[in-house]
């Protein structure tokens, strides 16, 4: 029964989305575990002895800032080997095929890009990407590792990772992007997120308040299940590519 109501939700899902004139995606740390990201949570979210949440802080980098870079340097060492997986290249190819797309990630392993993903919000920031702590430039670098205390070509102050960590507000500029695409969409796909993050957690509700129709993909139900219009159980991997 279950399968069932899955291959019906998938059909009623690819209908909506080829009828589509904008599609606003949403997507969170469970499609880039399908990869093999790690979420950082339960047992797995130590390194070495500390909380990797403890580490993503502002204080924690004032504090140790070698520390926090040998953390972030550890992270892009895990990323780098990893690739995009169907679900990721699956967007990618929607976006190429609907009139407008805007794919709005929490996730900053930078995944979406390699798959192809143009349109791209990056909620949370990249890991591939620095920022100065002085001079407030921001470059791609995607030297592993980095210096332990790298610095700056502009201005040779130090440089820190360029990811929203807790306790930081999001950029406005980013975030003032992300919601006109979900003010604007007829569609919103809401993938691998458990809706406990905000403001990323309430976007898809937001969407459907704004008239959209709104389709969640998540291993396991969430707070915002019965309230969207399709919520399909399963592996984004797997269920994205039925949709082209």
């Amino acid at each position: 029964m279950a399968e069932q109501k899955t291959e019906t939700c998938t059909k009623d899902l690819k209908e909506k989305l080829w009828g589509a004139r904008h599609v606003a995606v949403l997507t969170g740390a469970g499609i880039s575990a399908e990869s093999g990201v790690p979420t950082f949570r339960g047992e797995g979210g130590l390194w070495k002895q500390f909380r990797a949440v403890d580490l993503a802080t502002p204080e924690a980098f004032s504090r140790d800032p070698k520390l926090v870079w040998e953390f972030y340097n550890w992270r892009r060492e895990l990323v780098a080997p990893l690739s995009p997986n169907p679900g990721h290249f699956a967007l990618a190819e929607i976006e190429r095929r609907v009139p407008r797309f805007t794919l709005i990630t929490q996730n900053i392993d930078g995944l979406h890009e390699r798959a192809g993903s143009r349109n791209i919000i990056e909620l949370h920031g990249n890991l591939w990407r620095v920022r100065c702590t002085r001079c407030e430039t921001v470059t791609e670098d995607l030297r592993i590792p980095l210096p332990k205390l790298p610095a700056c070509q502009s201005c040779g102050s130090l440089l820190r990772p360029h990811v929203v960590w807790f306790g930081e507000m999001l950029e406005p500029r980013v975030l003032d992007a992300a919601y006109e695409a979900i003010s604007s969409c007829d569609l919103m796909l809401v993938i691998g997120t458990s809706g406990t993050v905000q403001p990323a957690a309430s976007m898809g509700l937001q969407a459907k308040q704004n008239g959209a129709a709104v389709a969640e993909i998540n291993l396991e139900p969430t707070s915002y299940s019965d309230v969207y219009n399709v919520s399909i159980s399963g592996k984004s991997g797997e269920i994205l590519p039925q949709l082209l």
